[in-house]
């Protein structure tokens, strides 16, 4: 007949001293331990005395026979109290035991166990392989614990399980695949719990979806947007669990102030302006080292815009210069490089700060903002042989900017200026002129204004240095306001679109660059990231091999390129 002995840590180490029969199977509990007095540290193991006793350093190997004799009937006594651990060699009960984890490989030494009880203690984890080598294990009952978290590998090796309860603990989540290759489950409690029905726990609603086993309804505790929902009635799909970011992905070892993408011949380009070098530096992508490498190169002075322009696959680059007049270059294929064709005049542009290019019922054309008292902003237009002035717009207004958009199919431009509110012009399709339509009220100090589309609704978003930025809503008759960013040292504030994602970047002189994503439910945009670029002045979106490119000029330190990579929150 097999002895079954209840025995506290102290006595299970000391079992060789003790010579025990061989049969005798000891399970150990920490709380029975502390009743000894503390006399041995150890984490919960299971032991089994050798063939042959051997001695062993214990407090109780040099007692009395009485002495000995009295412990293991104080033990014995111990069955009686809930404290104790009850054992068989197919069951095994850890009843208010005090130990505060369950570590790995904690029961390799009984093999044969069918069942596994515990409830009422005071553990809080669950480590990986905590159950390895338990190959018959059939029940596994963790319950009425205050587990809050659960290795990803902790049921490795429980293929013979078929019933799991985790009922009434803290978990509120649980980890990936934790009940991968749990082949013969038939039923999991995973009741009374405090579940957090985020995108962490959107594997498990799809495991439930597909599972076999029966799963107990379960409730979320959180977010407030699923709380008291049922899990078993969830769906994967009602989990957002999509989200992108923009990761750093090289660094280009020289200061911009404006950065143009472009196609031409199948191939894309970026083009930057190097305010201090004096020089339009041209970068392709390397389709084997996966880097953008230089291309070609525009030798000029403090230029400040590099604009591409492709008319009848003629490639033309608009160089504008704070010095020396402003420049327009073509490529000449056959000798594979840049020349100049003409010069812009130097008595309306003087002092040049944006330039925009667009096309009106197929004719191209290119405006020129001018910032200085004696310029004038300027549209020219291409007459097949070359570009020439075609309307001078307002002047001694200082404009620092200009955009061409569509507001209700008609082309207009928005210039901004230091010295009045943006001036909206709207195209006269009879003169063939842009007229002047009305203003933007109480908009002073606008430094630029950019636009963007969702789906069929036009924004604009306006920088300003000082003050609030914001983004404003064309209602059909008027731009009307629709959010304020704060702002202070900004002089780009730039809409752009990945697929159906629309973002807007803030930079600023003084602090960290602010991205935000619009978020079409409430019609706003949400910041989602920072970047770290010094005095960001443009920025630029280029799509290349699936995969899309933020360029980001830098007009003080290195100019950087980011990658946005999309990542799925469930896994």
């Amino acid at each position: 007949m097999v002895n079954h002995v209840c025995m506290s840590v102290c006595l299970c180490a000391c079992a060789r001293a003790l010579r025990l029969p061989s049969r005798t199977e000891f399970s150990c509990s920490i709380t029975a331990h502390r009743r000894c007095g503390g006399l041995l540290s150890q984490p919960l193991r299971s032991f089994l005395p050798p063939s042959s006793p051997a001695r062993a350093t214990c407090p109780l190997f040099s007692a009395s026979r009485h002495v000995r004799a009295a412990f293991i009937r104080t033990t014995a006594r111990l069955l009686h109290e809930k404290t104790v651990l009850f054992s068989s060699f197919s069951q095994r009960s850890f009843v208010k035991s005090g130990f505060s984890e369950i570590p790995e490989g904690s029961f390799v030494h009984t093999p044969a166990l069918q069942l596994l009880l515990f409830t009422a203690n005071s553990f809080d984890s669950i480590n990986e392989d905590a159950f390895l080598g338990l190959p018959h294990l059939e029940y596994l009952f963790i319950e009425n614990n205050k587990i809050k978290s659960i290795s990803p590998y902790a049921f490795r090796g429980l293929k013979s399980l078929i019933h799991l309860s985790l009922a009434y603990n803290n978990l509120q989540t649980l980890p990936r695949d934790v009940f991968k290759g749990m082949e013969a489950l038939t039923k999991v409690d995973l009741r009374g719990n405090i579940f957090s029905c985020d995108c962490k726990l959107k594997w498990l609603v799809e495991w439930i979806y597909h599972t076999n086993a029966t799963v107990d309804q379960i409730y979320c505790s959180s977010p407030p947007l699923y709380q008291g929902k049922k899990i078993n009635d969830l769906l994967p799909q009602s989990f957002d669990c999509i989200t992108a970011e923009f990761a750093a992905y090289q660094s280009l070892k020289f200061e911009s102030i404006s950065v143009e993408s472009f196609t031409f011949g199948n191939d894309q380009y970026v083009v930057f302006a190097q305010p201090f070098t004096g020089t339009c530096s041209f970068l392709e992508w390397d389709h084997v080292e996966m880097v953008f490498r230089n291309y070609d190169n525009i030798e000029s002075t403090s230029t400040i815009v590099c604009k591409p322009l492709v008319i009848n696959n003629q490639l033309f680059i608009i160089v504008a210069q704070l010095f020396g007049g402003s420049h327009i270059y073509k490529r000449d294929m056959s000798a594979n490089k840049f020349i100049k064709i003409q010069d812009i005049d130097i008595l309306k542009i003087r002092k040049p700060n944006d330039v925009e290019t667009f096309r009106i019922d197929g004719e191209s054309f290119f405006v020129i903002a001018d910032s200085s008292k004696a310029g004038t902003t300027t549209v020219y237009k291409w007459n097949g042989n070359g570009f020439y002035s075609h309307q001078s717009l307002h002047p001694w207004y200082r404009d620092t900017d200009v955009e061409y958009l569509e507001i209700a199919g008609k082309p207009h431009l928005i210039l901004s200026s230091s010295s009045q509110r943006p001036v909206i012009y709207q195209w006269s399709k009879s003169q063939k002129l842009f007229d002047r339509r009305t203003d933007i009220p109480e908009m002073e100090d606008v430094y630029a204004v950019k636009h963007f589309k969702v789906k069929a609704e036009l924004f604009i978003c306006l920088t300003r240095f000082i003050g609030d930025s914001k983004v404003m809503k064309w209602d059909g008759a008027m731009f009307t306001e629709v959010q304020t960013m704060p702002s202070r040292g900004s002089m780009v504030f730039q809409p752009f679109s990945v697929d159906n994602w629309h973002y807007a970047i803030l930079g600023s002189d003084y602090s960290l660059t602010q991205v935000y994503r619009y978020d079409p439910k409430k019609g706003q945009f949400i910041h989602v990231q920072e970047l770290n670029i010094q005095a960001p002045r443009a920025f630029s979106l280029v799509s290349i091999d699936n995969r899309e490119f933020l360029l980001a000029s830098s007009f003080k330190g290195k100019t950087q390129i980011y990658e946005h990579l999309m990542i799925d929150l469930s896994n």
